[in-house]
């Protein structure tokens, strides 16, 4: 718990995260300190750090020196971006705040502490509320909500929080990408001036960055001081790192709003996103507090992730009993816990060009409903899930024919179609009620566990009828109470975030699913990166990560099944392949790694996730160790040609260096296969032991791998 000290400054600590607040005064809070833990200090040591951070007045600048808060104000002298843009028909443009209330508090659940502060405009009649918290994980996270108290309408055009960075942070890291190639990173120099990524696809983006990172010069996942910011909202949205010619260094994020789209009558208030900030030694730790905050979940999944196997790239369109029923067959005998049917099943979708809306069972398809295949899945001692996609609406259905005004228009047009579909405006709440009826009713009637819920093209011109006015903050709140009232009614349910794979991935979206899709690309090979960088933000548990066909749909390469089972074991593990069409071999080794990932996932989905910083670029070595660092899995994988060969050593990060650990290949993950005959001495040794600090700072030999191999590792303190 912290105390309100002398003069207003507060101190917030856990997990070895200091925030250090000067509340001091009237004016909006002001953060002095955001990283590693300072330790105990007086009110009197509070009091001189502020007085230390106060910054000299120079030539050709204001008379005060200019205070950052955590939102920015230019009344305040601010000339950077500003925290609150917005006008009361060309007035009020500029706000004022002054502090009436600060009131720290003992968190609980997943958040330590809380500070909540109270501020008002009296000119420009409007109240501000800022939450600012600290996670048991050592997140800090923070939120506004701005209230009209006058009489006429006040037009919000932007707010953003912010969190300041130290000087030594001289580089940026965030992420892009495009479908299928989601979560490619990018780095450069922070330099002065604005970096802004700013999203207007209506979804958190394929190439949302996810995190926004500044670091020391040359940061990894194990080295270099880091802070991130991530902004937990499923609509336009954007984070920015932006740096000074006065030395100010900021990270800060909030939703990006459309013409006025917020128009606060009397009375009414606006709540932005949580805003979330992570720091740590390096990239693994940053993200160790984005993961023990979603562990801290009361509603984050605690049953073991079931193996599932989703139809998709099975079957597409063409559903057939017969078919169905012998892949489900065949994804029992391998293990499967889950069998998920995609798209194809509702009135009249044959292809991809009508159907969307109709959420009937197609008749000419499943004369008897999918009774028959839910009994069989449901016989064969797995769950059944079913694929929609409740956001979106095909032209030619008969929703869309009979409801052309719940489609999101602007401009008296029709917006630009993708993947042959509109948006259906849940902005209507006569088309919401449809929708919620809908799902509540097939979930009921076909006991549906699990639901992939998708959502595939940027919403373009999402306009909400009749007048035509931006509607792209009401959608995205109307998904989030949508999901919300639909898991009300089936508690049990678990959701699936999809949206052309990775396109909806964020801390908004996941306070109501229980999974992603990372990607609708299962090339081994391009998920190794893509669930290397998604996992800046999520545990291995929540990423959704399938065994595919040998030859890769949506690339054309052809990989080994160990490769491919190697890759899907570091996430919530599943198939997506047309099992009726493999050899008894490959179902029986496939089943040896469905084995595998059941006896390790209680580690897997607990324990805390590594990367080893290899000076080879095509060797990478990732893993997880548990909470009590007794047992640790690794993945040596060969992602290219490595310049050298032999590969070298590969330090072995996250043991306790105290500790006494064996190793041993883990198996099925246990045959390297490489361009030599003479294995690795060690490699099926079972008696090699060294103590943690020599794993972690010399390492061991890497086995030589072919390109696109991998191999496990096992280490058990002894």
């Amino acid at each position: 718990m912290a105390e309100r000290l002398h003069d207003d400054h507060l101190h917030f600590r856990a997990a070895g995260t200091s925030l250090v607040l000067d509340c001091t005064g009237d004016l909006l809070p002001r953060v002095l300190h955001w990283g590693a833990d300072l330790g105990d200090l007086s009110a009197d040591a509070l009091a001189h750090l502020a007085l230390t951070d106060a910054a000299q007045v120079m030539s050709c600048s204001l008379d005060e020196p200019v205070p950052l808060s955590v939102l920015p104000q230019q009344s305040a002298g601010w000339l950077g971006t500003p925290g609150l843009t917005g006008h009361r028909e060309g007035e009020d443009f500029s706000t004022a705040f002054r502090v009436r209330s600060v009131r720290p508090e003992a968190g609980d659940g997943p958040v330590a502490h809380r500070l909540t502060v109270d501020a008002v405009d009296d000119r420009a009649e409007l109240a501000l509320t800022l939450h600012i918290e600290v996670t048991r994980s050592g997140l800090v996270r923070q939120r506004a909500t701005l209230t009209n108290t006058g009489e006429r309408p006040y037009t919000l055009d932007g707010l953003l929080l912010t969190l300041p960075v130290p000087g030594q942070a001289t580089e940026l890291l965030d992420l892009t990408g495009r479908h299928l190639r989601e979560r490619a990173p990018q780095r450069h120099e922070f330099t002065l001036g604005t970096h802004l990524r700013e999203n207007w696809r209506g979804r958190t983006g394929i190439d949302a960055t996810l995190v926004h990172v500044a670091g020391e010069s040359g940061f990894g996942f194990r080295t270099g001081e880091v802070w991130g910011l991530h902004v937990a909202w499923s609509g336009n949205h954007r984070s920015l790192a932006e740096r000074t010619p006065a030395g100010v260094r900021l990270l800060g994020g909030g939703e990006s709003l459309l013409p006025g789209e917020v128009r606060l009558a009397a009375g009414e208030s606006y709540a932005s996103p949580w805003i979330y900030g992570s720091h740590g030694t390096g990239l693994d730790e940053l993200a160790a507090r984005f993961h023990g905050y979603l562990r801290d979940r009361a509603h984050h999944p605690r049953s073991p992730r079931p193996v599932t196997l989703n139809t998709w790239e099975a079957v597409y369109f063409r559903h057939d009993l017969d078919k169905l029923k012998a892949l489900a067959d065949a994804a029992a005998e391998v293990g499967a816990e889950r069998f998920v049917l995609d798209d194809g099943w509702f009135r009249g979708r044959r292809d991809d060009t009508a159907g969307l809306g109709d959420w009937y069972v197609d008749k000419d398809v499943w004369p008897d409903g999918l009774h028959p295949l839910v009994d069989h899945v449901h016989a064969l001692g797995m769950q059944f899930g079913l694929w929609f996609e409740p956001e979106m609406v095909n032209p030619d259905s008969d929703l869309a024919r009979a409801h052309p005004e719940w489609i999101m228009a602007t401009g008296g047009r029709t917006p630009p179609a993708a993947r042959h579909q509109q948006v259906l405006d849940l902005g209507h709440p006569e088309a919401y009620a449809y929708l919620l009826e809908r799902l509540d009713a097939l979930v009921t009637e076909y006991r549906i566990g699990y639901i992939k819920w998708d959502h595939n093209r940027d919403l373009v011109e999402a306009g909400h009828s009749p007048r035509g006015t931006a509607g792209v903050h009401a959608q995205t709140a109307a998904v989030y109470r949508l999901i919300d009232e639909l898991r009300s009614l089936h508690p049990e349910l678990e959701i699936e975030s999809c949206s052309s794979g990775g396109g909806r991935i964020d801390l908004g979206i996941l306070e109501r699913t229980d999974r992603v899709w990372t990607s609708d690309c299962i090339d081994a090979l391009e998920r190794q990166q893509i669930q290397r960088w998604t996992g800046l933000l999520l545990p291995p548990e929540l990423l959704g990560s399938h065994v595919a066909s040998p030859v890769a749909h949506t690339t054309g390469r052809a990989h080994t099944l160990d490769f491919r089972a190697a890759t899907a074991l570091f996430g919530h593990f599943g198939i997506e392949w047309d099992l009726t069409l493999a050899s008894p071999e490959e179902r029986a080794r496939l089943a040896e790694w469905v084995a595998a990932y059941k006896r390790l996932r209680p580690l897997l989905h607990t324990g805390t996730v590594v990367h080893a910083d290899h000076h080879d670029p095509a060797l990478w070595l990732h893993g997880v160790v548990a909470p009590d660092r007794s047992r640790a899995v690794y993945a040596l994988v060969q992602t290219a040609t490595s310049v050298q060969s032999p590969p070298g050593r590969v330090r072995l990060p996250g043991l306790d260096p105290d500790a006494l650990y064996r190793l041993s290949p883990l198996a099925p993950g246990d045959r390297p296969e490489g361009p030599t005959g003479f294995p690795l001495p060690w490699w099926h040794s079972d008696r090699v032991e060294l103590p943690g600090h020599v794993l972690m700072t010399a390492g061991i030999q890497a086995p030589a791998q072919y390109p696109e191999r991998a191999v496990l590792l096992e280490a058990h303190r002894v």
